[in-house]
């Protein structure tokens, strides 16, 4: 059985594919009311909030406009980097100045399922972020602090190595 927040981001999904299928030109965009989405899920307001907070972030290829009031919308679109150089300063602005092992590894999962990388280029990341971690602990005795920068610096110089290449 699907969670809530399963089927609410289901059918916001679903509003994307048939804009897809409709016009090309706004294809990367849906607009929706907060309260109609609630009213058809038979959930409060605040569940369709935490939906759009936890499934449709910049992380995973999204920006939310949210207009709040009597006539207020939420307009969910899909980020599109023609330019190597947009999807670089993206990549390093997602990443930012440090990152967990757990976080790189979901970031990288959502990179591979929007097509910016390739299921081999992840498992290499991985690896890598992986053993730069174990050297950090066991050769070089780095806070994990340190560790957490380092990481993030390694991951934002390969992924826009593989962007710009």
């Amino acid at each position: 059985m699907s969670s809530l927040t399963e089927v609410i981001e289901s059918y916001i999904n679903e509003l994307f594919e048939r804009e897809e299928q409709g016009s090309a030109a706004d294809a990367e965009r849906v607009s929706l009311r907060r309260k109609d989405v609630a009213e058809r899920f038979g959930c409060v307001p605040s569940q369709i909030n935490y939906v759009l907070r936890s499934r449709f972030t910049p992380e995973r290829g999204y920006i939310v406009e949210s207009q709040r009031g009597g006539h207020g919308y939420i307009r969910i679109m899909k980020i599109s980097y023609d330019i190597p150089e947009e999807r670089a300063r993206h990549i390093v602005k997602i990443v930012g100045d440090s990152i967990s092992e757990a976080d790189a590894r979901r970031l990288l999962c959502s990179l591979q399922a929007r097509g910016m990388i390739n299921a081999r280029e992840r498992l290499l990341i991985e690896i890598s972020l992986r053993h730069i971690g174990e050297l950090c602990d066991s050769m070089f005795d780095v806070s994990p602090y340190k560790k957490s920068l380092l990481a993030a610096e390694m991951l934002k110089k390969m992924l826009c190595g593989l962007d710009l290449a």
